[in-house]
């Protein structure tokens, strides 16, 4: 499948925030009580948030939402979702639709962008770090605490925060040239590519829960004493490892030459 013939633009009608609810649904399963309502995606096209869809003629097939923040006096978006029908995963579109938050952000003058992550999803942690350019150096235990939504798997909804600094020469050169900058990794931390089994198994998802607890500690060491998640490797059996090392504070704001 290729996803270049899909269109990628802002939502503002009522019917298109309709379609991104249904599609969250969709994707999430969550329970009535925890889907992200109508009016909130109306409400972040109207107060300097976003709404963006991937669209297949009239179908929806991805969206991404993201509400304005303030952080130290900075403005910030903050994107709380993003999602992609199953059918339509693995083929470059969730980046597709970061680069368009991206290109809407600078136009605005907005050169951050954040949001939460499971750290025990392999391939959106890839995507976050990897491909797109992003650090976390934040961790929140169980920020949404026990969810309904099966991708869960029932654990406590633990979250790094990930810092995409769309200035950046991290981004910037990533973005030019396809991959991160070198650096020497002081720390990693690994996720097996068997946390997806064991989180859908009730006589396994001790064994995540294990993971989890284990990975907690190691995440909240690592940033107590000044590291950053930089970097994520997969190997041929689709295990992952996040590679942490100090991060410059300058980087953040400006390419460098």
């Amino acid at each position: 499948m290729t996803t270049d013939a899909i269109v990628l633009r802002r939502c503002h009608s009522l019917e298109e925030m309709r379609a991104c609810v249904a599609l969250q649904k969709e994707v999430w399963n969550f329970s009535d009580a925890e889907l992200v309502p109508l009016r909130l995606f109306v409400v972040a096209d109207k107060v300097g948030g976003q709404v963006m869809g991937a669209f297949t003629g009239n179908d929806m097939v991805g969206f991404a939402l993201a509400v304005p923040g303030m952080r130290s006096g900075h403005p910030y978006l903050h994107s709380h979702m993003l999602a992609v029908r199953k059918d339509y995963r693995n083929h470059g579109l969730g980046r597709r639709l970061k680069l368009l938050q991206r290109e809407d952000a600078l136009a605005h003058g907005i050169e951050l962008i954040e949001w939460t992550f499971d750290p025990l999803e392999i391939k959106n942690a890839y995507l976050n770090i990897e491909r797109l350019g992003a650090i976390a150096r934040r961790y929140n235990i169980n920020q949404y605490g026990i969810t309904s939504s099966p991708l869960q798997g029932g654990l406590p909804s633990d979250r790094l925060i990930a810092e995409w600094w769309l200035k950046s020469k991290r981004v910037e050169k990533l973005l030019a040239k396809g991959k991160n900058l070198p650096f020497r990794a002081e720390a990693d931390i690994f996720v097996p590519a068997t946390i997806y089994a064991w989180k859908a198994a009730a006589e396994t998802r001790g064994n995540a829960q294990q993971v989890q607890e284990r990975n907690r500690e190691k995440f909240l060491s690592a940033f107590s004493q000044g590291l950053a998640v930089l970097g994520y490797q997969r190997d041929a059996e689709g295990n992952g490892k996040f590679l942490l090392a100090h991060w410059d504070e300058k980087w953040s704001y400006a390419v460098e030459g």
